[in-house]
Order: structure tokens, then C-alpha cells, then sequence
């Protein structure tokens, strides 16, 4: 018979410090060879909604199974992420699995295994304000994705098609395309756009694990997933609370827990007929007139408040024409001859000016290298996001290129320090003695000599591009060769 005493996994490892580069490196080699996570294969599914299957048994076996909980550290070891309130890291966790794997393992199937605490962390929200993290222990979040792998496939094709949030084979991108299909296509030209207030905060315990277990009939699984829903919270100031309602955001299981409560409103949605999308908490109701989308927005306020036992934030939500609104970082419309127009939001523009102007500071104490190899990192992660956009945002790259530049170029000039060795600098590069006697003789400040004749003949674009620096617009046209030759 087995300890029926409640326990919480704890490790102390002296003799592996934090940061220890060859535990790191072993990580996907030493458990590379377990069970691969399972892949919802959803192509081909109808737009209607799946039938019930019977109810999933015996699922805590499955995620006590060594294979799983290998499988889930290889996710969790190559996502990496910060210790939780044991400050215990990845590469601790990695370097004694074999002792901890299959200690967790004993536990979960003896019903022993108690979740530790999460620690809270905070991060600044792009619209303003702090968004509260949930870190959970390492071992903790191994558990969290062995359960996220054996129920993903129960849940996964019985969400709805026009979900979008962290699901495989969906993203921003197919979230944007099918927004644009509605407005465009469908003439759609009024959106609902309904900003759920606090809703990870606010998701009621009993009423999820009363979903869940609609499809599942474990009850010693549906006990643990309370259970992590339960753990407490530890401040940073040190203060331990408990957790009576909300799914903590930075856990593997947080982003289905998540959709299968916001799932109910989707299914709501469809059964009237609606054209949405939704990508976690933000939704998107797409409608015809306004007055239809204020109908919709009060009939949806009263269903989320009364079967889902959620608020809407009133300052943010509005109905509205969707070229005005921020959704997943664009601002969807079209155009007077029925073609789709994707732009880049208010909100993006001004987020991406103040990241540019952070990596291109002038006091940075950085070689220009250095700095273009930075700002080449960001540029193409950023791309990789934003290329959806449609034909029409060149305008704005090209602008920011030409920005870019000038900002270079006036790092240029601080670094050169003294008058005397831009002039020579100006002079070496080719620059006439007259043109860089102009500028770098000039009382004027950094920013103002860097759109002068003298620096933009020294530095043109194509040094520039000799130096390796992105070209926004030419990084678009390559994501989109058909439309950049006008093919498409």
C-alpha cells in the first residue's frame, strides 16, 4: 500500500548549479527519444459541430506513463523559461530525470501528488497597465503538458473552426485571413469587437471542470486539473494567497483551459448564425449594419454574464467599422473595388517606433555592427508577423527604411565624437571637403546632421546594404513574391 500522505515534489541539487551550459546542451539529446506529442489533425472538418464521443477512461494512467512525462520535459526543456517558486531551473530538472520522472509518476498514480505554488510575475500590456503571469514549478509545468498532450486530442476536434488561439494548424495569420473573408467577401462591414474583462482572472472552477468532464470520466484527472487550479499564488513581495477563481496565464494547460470555456461561446455564436473569429479572449463579431451589431452586443453580454459567468469591458468593446479597430496587431478592410486591405494597427506602428528607437539609442556604446546585426533581428521576427499585410503597407516600410537609416546614421555622427573626425570620416568615405565641412561643421545636433547632404552621400542606402542592414520593403516582397510582381 502506498503513502496516502499528500506529496509535493522537491529536489535540492548542489551539485548542479544554474546555467550549467553542457546540462543545457543534453537536453534534447537525453530525452529526444520518447513519445512524440500527439498533432489534431483537423483538415478536411465540417463546419458544424462534431457529435459527442463516449467519455475518454483511464487518461491519468496515460499521463502518469514515463513516455508521457518524457515527451512532456523534451517540450518543456526546449521552451526553456524561467524557475518557479522552488528555483529550480530547466537544466536541474533535465539532469535528474531519471529520479524525478518516475517519483512524479508514483505519485500521480497514487493520488499523492500535490501541485506546489505558482509564483506571480508581471509584465507590461501593450494597451497600458500590467498583465499578471502565473509561473508554475518546472516539475509542475512537466505535469501540466503530459496532461495537455493526452487531452488535446479529446478536445481539439471539437472546437470550432472559426477559434484560432493556440491550436495547431491555426494562428494570427489564418485568424486575420478568415476576419478579412467576412469584411471583404461577405461585405460584413460592421465588427462587434468584444474585450472580455480580466477573463483569465475571472474563469469560474466549477463551471470548466463541469465542461470538461461532458467528455471526460476520469475523475482522478479531473481532480488534478482542480487541484493545479487551486494552487497558490505567491506574490513578489512574498505574500502566499489562495486561488478561488481564474486559470493562471504562463502554464502549459492554461491556453486549452481557456478554450474550452470561451468554446461554449463560440458553439453560442454559431447556433445564431453568426460570422466571428476568435483568438482567445479576443472575439470579433462581423454584421451587417450597426444597429445589428448593437443588437448582437447586448443579446452576447447577457450571455456571457449569465451562462459563462463573464464581464465584457465596456471601455474597450464597441461596434464599429473594423478599419478603426485593433485586432491580433492589423486593421482589416477593403478596398472601393472589393479587395481585401490589411494594414498594419495605430497601436502596432507606435509600438514598433518605440522598439526601434530603444535599439538604436545613441548612448548605446555599441559598434554600428553591432547595432544593424540587433536591429536585423528584430526586423525580421517582426516581419515574419506582419507580413499578411496587403500590397498597400509599402508606403509605410518604406518609410520606416528611410527612418532607420537616418537613425544610423546619426549614431554615426555621436560616435565620431568631435567635428574634426566626422569631417575626416565624411572626407575618407568620398564626400566632397565643402559638403562635409557643412556637415560636420554645423551647430546643429546629431539628429538634424543626419538628413544632411554631407551624411547621406557618405552613408546611402547602398552602404547600408553592404553593411547587412534588412530592407523592410524588400523582406515583404519576398514573403509575397506573387503580389510584389504583380501576379496576383
Amino acid at each position: 500500500m502506498k503513502n496516502s500522505e499528500p506529496w509535493q515534489l522537491s529536489f535540492a541539487f548542489a551539485d548542479n548549479p544554474q546555467g550549467n551550459d553542457e546540462v543545457a546542451e543534453e537536453v534534447d539529446g537525453s530525452i529526444s527519444e520518447a513519445a512524440s506529442l500527439h498533432i489534431a489533425n483537423d483538415k478536411g472538418r465540417e463546419e458544424t459541430r462534431p457529435s459527442e464521443a463516449a467519455l475518454a477512461t483511464g487518461l491519468l494512467d496515460k499521463v502518469a506513463s514515463l513516455a508521457t512525462l518524457q515527451a512532456a520535459l523534451t517540450t518543456v526543456a526546449r521552451n526553456k523559461g524561467a524557475p518557479g517558486v522552488d528555483k529550480q531551473t530547466v537544466e536541474d530538472v533535465v539532469a535528474h530525470a531519471s529520479t524525478i520522472l518516475p517519483a512524479v509518476s508514483d505519485a500521480l498514480l497514487s493520488g499523492n501528488y500535490v501541485p506546489g505554488a505558482i509564483r506571480r510575475a508581471w509584465i507590461p500590456k501593450s494597451g497600458g497597465g500590467r498583465r499578471g503571469l502565473g509561473i508554475p514549478n518546472v516539475v509542475d509545468r512537466v505535469v501540466q503538458q503530459a496532461v495537455l498532450q493526452v487531452l488535446e486530442p479529446i478536445f481539439e476536434p471539437t472546437f470550432h473552426p472559426s477559434s484560432h488561439g493556440f491550436r495547431r494548424g491555426r494562428s494570427c495569420h489564418t485568424a486575420i485571413a478568415e476576419a478579412s473573408k467576412h469584411v471583404t467577401v461577405e461585405q460584413r462591414r460592421y465588427v462587434v469587437d468584444i474585450d472580455l474583462k480580466n477573463f483569465f482572472d475571472q474563469v469560474n472552477h466549477q463551471r470548466l471542470l463541469a465542461r470538461m468532464s461532458q467528455r471526460i470520466a476520469d475523475r482522478g484527472l479531473l481532480r488534478l486539473i482542480g487541484q493545479m487550479l487551486k494552487a497558490k499564488v505567491v506574490l513578489e513581495e512574498g505574500v502566499c494567497i489562495p486561488t478561488k477563481e481564474g486559470v493562471p496565464q504562463g502554464g502549459p494547460l492554461s491556453p486549452l483551459l481557456s478554450n474550452i470555456v470561451l468554446d461554449e461561446l463560440d458553439w453560442e455564436l454559431e447556433r445564431r448564425g453568426l460570422r466571428f473569429v476568435r483568438y482567445a479572449d479576443d472575439c470579433n463579431i462581423y454584421v451587417g449594419s450597426q444597429r445589428a451589431g448593437q443588437r448582437v452586443l447586448s443579446s452576447i453580454r447577457r450571455f456571457l454574464a449569465r451562462r459563462l459567468r463573464l464581464a465584457i469591458n465596456e471601455e474597450k468593446s464597441a461596434v464599429t467599422d473594423p478599419w478603426t479597430r485593433h485586432f491580433l496587431g492589423f486593421r482589416i478592410g477593403g478596398t472601393w473595388t472589393g479587395r481585401p486591405r490589411i494594414q498594419l494597427s495605430q497601436r502596432t506602428l507606435d509600438r514598433f517606433d518605440q522598439r526601434l528607437n530603444a535599439l538604436t539609442r545613441r548612448n548605446a556604446g555599441r559598434s554600428l555592427r553591432r547595432i544593424i546585426i540587433d536591429v536585423n533581428t528584430y526586423l525580421r521576427g517582426w516581419m515574419g508577423f506582419f507580413h499578411p499585410c496587403t500590397h498597400d503597407v509599402l508606403r509605410t516600410l518604406h518609410y520606416f527604411d528611410g527612418h532607420i537609416r537616418r537613425r544610423l546614421r546619426a549614431i554615426v555622427i555621436r560616435q565620431k565624437k568631435r567635428p574634426r573626425y566626422l569631417y575626416r570620416h565624411l572626407v575618407a568615405l568620398g564626400v566632397s571637403k565643402a559638403s562635409a565641412s557643412k556637415t560636420a561643421f554645423s551647430r546643429r545636433g546629431p539628429w538634424q546632421k543626419s538628413h544632411s547632404h554631407g551624411m547621406e552621400v557618405g552613408y546611402p542606402t547602398a552602404r547600408f546594404r553592404k553593411l547587412g542592414l534588412v530592407n523592410l520593403a524588400a523582406l515583404w516582397k519576398e514573403y509575397n513574391p506573387r503580389v510584389a510582381d504583380g501576379s496576383a
